[in-house]
Order: C-alpha cells, then sequence, then structure tokens
C-alpha cells in the first residue's frame, strides 16, 4: 500500500483503540493483504499515538495463542508505556472484547540486536539478555470478530497488543535452567485455571526471543537495550470479569498479579 492508505489504516486502528470501540475490518481501500504491509501500519502506530514503545509482544507463539486468533504463525506487536503496569497491579477491563489474561515468560535487555545481514542464534540473542520476569498479557482487538479478521489485520491491530503487566526480575540464576520444563501455574480467584510450561512457546521462550530478533532483522528494525520482550502464552489464555485476582506462579522465578475492576 502506499503512504497514505497506510496511515489511514493506522488511524482507523489507534482512534478505535483509543475510543475503546470496535469495527468489523479495515476499508478494502487501506486493507492490507500482506504481513509486510501490515506491519507497517503496525510502525505508524507510534507516530498517530505519540505513545513511546517500551517493547515488543510476541503473539501466537503456542497452538492454543494460534487458535485463539486464529492464525498459523507468531506475529509481532508493540509495547506501549502508557499500557505497560508493574506488578502487583490493577487493570480496568473497560471495553476488553476478548477478556482473557496470559501468562507469559518475559526478557529485558541489556544490550541492542540491531538488524545485520546474518541471522542471530539464540546464544548470541540470550547475550544481550539482562533479566528474566514473570509476566500476565492481557490481550484485545480492535476487531468485533478478531477470530474472522486474518494474520494481516491482525499485525496492523498491533498483534493484539493492550495491556501487559510486568513482574519483578527474577533473583535466581534461570540461565542454567530449561525454561521449555519449566512449569507455569496461573490462579484467578485462588482457583487453578491454568497449568502450562515453557515448552508452549515456540518450544521455549527463549527460541521465540530469537524468532522476534530475526523477524525484526528481516524488516530492517532491531531491538534496543532496555526494552521489555515478552514471548507468547504459556499454557492457554484464560477467561476473566471484573472483580478476578488473577496471579500467575512462575515457582522459583517469582509471582505476578493483577486485579481487574470495571
Amino acid at each position: 500500500m502506499d503512504q497514505d492508505k497506510t496511515r489511514m489504516a493506522a488511524e482507523i486502528v489507534w482512534s478505535n483503540w483509543r475510543d475503546g470501540l470496535r469495527f468489523d475490518g479495515l476499508p478494502k481501500e487501506c486493507r492490507p493483504h500482506t504481513v509486510q504491509s501490515a506491519y507497517a501500519v503496525q510502525a505508524l502506530l507510534e507516530t498517530i499515538s505519540k505513545e513511546r514503545v517500551v517493547g515488543w509482544k510476541i503473539a501466537a507463539t503456542s497452538a492454543a495463542g494460534q487458535s485463539h486468533i486464529a492464525v498459523d504463525g507468531p506475529m509481532a506487536g508493540r509495547l506501549f508505556a502508557g499500557r505497560v503496569r508493574t506488578h502487583p497491579a490493577t487493570v480496568r477491563m473497560g471495553a476488553n472484547n476478548m477478556r482473557v489474561a496470559e501468562a507469559e515468560f518475559a526478557f529485558v535487555l541489556k544490550r541492542d540486536l540491531p538488524p545485520r545481514d546474518e541471522k542471530y542464534d539464540l546464544q548470541e540473542v540470550m547475550k544481550c539478555v539482562d533479566t528474566l520476569h514473570p509476566a500476565i498479557e492481557i490481550p484485545d482487538s480492535r476487531f468485533e470478530d478478531f477470530t474472522k479478521a486474518g494474520a494481516a489485520q491482525l499485525v496492523a491491530d498491533n498483534a493484539c497488543a493492550h495491556w501487559f503487566v510486568l513482574g519483578a526480575a527474577s533473583d535466581v540464576d534461570w540461565r542454567g535452567i530449561d525454561l521449555s520444563q519449566h512449569h507455569v501455574i496461573m490462579r484467578n480467584n485462588g482457583e487453578v485455571v491454568v497449568q502450562g510450561r515453557g515448552a508452549d512457546v515456540l518450544g521455549d521462550p527463549r527460541i521465540a526471543l530469537t524468532w522476534l530478533a530475526n523477524q525484526h532483522h528481516d524488516r530492517g528494525e532491531g531491538l534496543r537495550a532496555g526494552q521489555i520482550i515478552t514471548t507468547g502464552v504459556c499454557g492457554k489464555p484464560s477467561p476473566i470479569s471484573s472483580g478476578d485476582h488473577v496471579v500467575a506462579d512462575f515457582g522459583i522465578f517469582g509471582q505476578v498479579e493483577v486485579r481487574f475492576i470495571d
């Protein structure tokens, strides 16, 4: 799409997000039909919203996550500063249509991962990581029926980013632990609602982070020191309602909690 149509699509997405509204789909004249054009729409959200990007989310890194939004592979979205909360958090449900919470491994970078001709391997990427955090993502979509929007429109919709809660950095030596086999439990109002593990996230949260570094490489972007990267749902998305108290328990890595209000 040309620049005017790309901007038109981004303005529609942002105005609906800002106002808590829904729409059936982007108009045909500005609807992206490729993931590449969709990421161009997403990139303009930062400019139009005047929000600061503090990191990235990876959506659909598990079979459950892909099924939830009816796509067949991962996608990336921007984490805006105004949508990030620290543990313990309180979040308004507002017009959230998805109404799910997701337990996720998150990393904070200590060094840049700039775009380059050669792809990054997992070891290189992990050397650029500073800390590991338990996290909860509360996604949403601006589409009335996000299961019918398709991958390109969902990428333009910031990969269903909405709220994000970051837990404290783990104080254990997590680098020597097999994250793929690490279990995660989510409780809602004290009841276990999800049991997952790191393997749910593209086989390992570190693999998901490496995917993101290389996906940004392919688009000529990079990841920057200090950015938060949340890697996708462990287990499955769990339904939430106003009044719920959700705790994601990452065992030795710590817990993260959020309360939902009207």
